[in-house]
C-alpha cells in the first residue's frame, strides 16, 4: 500500500515536472515573415523571485525597439525604448507587487511598426514528499 501512494506521488511529481519544463521553452514571434527578431525565456529565480530575458536578434537596418510591460488590466507598469542590434535584456519580477496577476510583454519594431505580445503567468505549487524506509 505504501509502495502504491508513493508511485502515485512521483507520477504527479513528474507530471507537474513536464509541464512546467515545457512553459521553459523560448517563445518566438511565430510569424512567416518573422516581424520582430525576438524572443522571451525563462531563465529561473533570483532571490525567489522569477527572472525572465528578453533577447533581440536585430540587424543594422531593425534596430530599434520598444518594450511595454502592462499588467491584466493594461495597465503600463514598464516602459523603454532601446538601440541595438543583437543584445538582450533581463527582467527580475517582484511577486509581492504582481503576485498572481499576469503579465504582457509588447516589443515593438520602430521602423516597421509590428510588434509581438507575450503573456506571462506565475503560478505556485507546494509539493511535498515524505519517504519511509525501514532500516536493519
Amino acid at each position: 500500500m505504501n509502495r502504491i501512494f508513493r508511485n502515485n506521488r512521483l507520477v504527479v511529481v513528474a507530471f507537474f515536472t513536464v509541464f512546467s519544463m515545457a512553459a521553459t521553452h523560448p517563445a518566438m514571434a511565430s510569424d512567416s515573415t518573422r516581424t520582430v527578431p525576438v524572443e522571451l525565456k525563462y531563465i529561473g529565480n533570483l532571490n525567489n523571485q522569477p527572472l525572465v530575458q528578453l533577447t533581440f536578434a536585430g540587424n543594422a537596418e531593425e534596430n530599434e525597439f520598444t518594450i511595454i510591460i502592462r499588467d491584466e488590466d493594461g495597465n503600463s507598469l514598464y516602459r523603454e525604448t532601446i538601440k541595438g542590434e543583437k543584445f538582450y535584456k533581463k527582467f527580475l519580477l517582484n511577486n509581492d507587487e504582481i503576485g498572481e496577476s499576469a503579465l504582457r510583454f509588447e516589443v515593438i519594431s520602430r521602423r516597421s511598426n509590428k510588434s509581438v505580445v507575450f503573456e506571462v503567468n506565475r503560478e505556485s505549487r507546494f509539493v511535498n514528499e515524505m519517504a519511509i524506509s525501514k532500516m536493519k
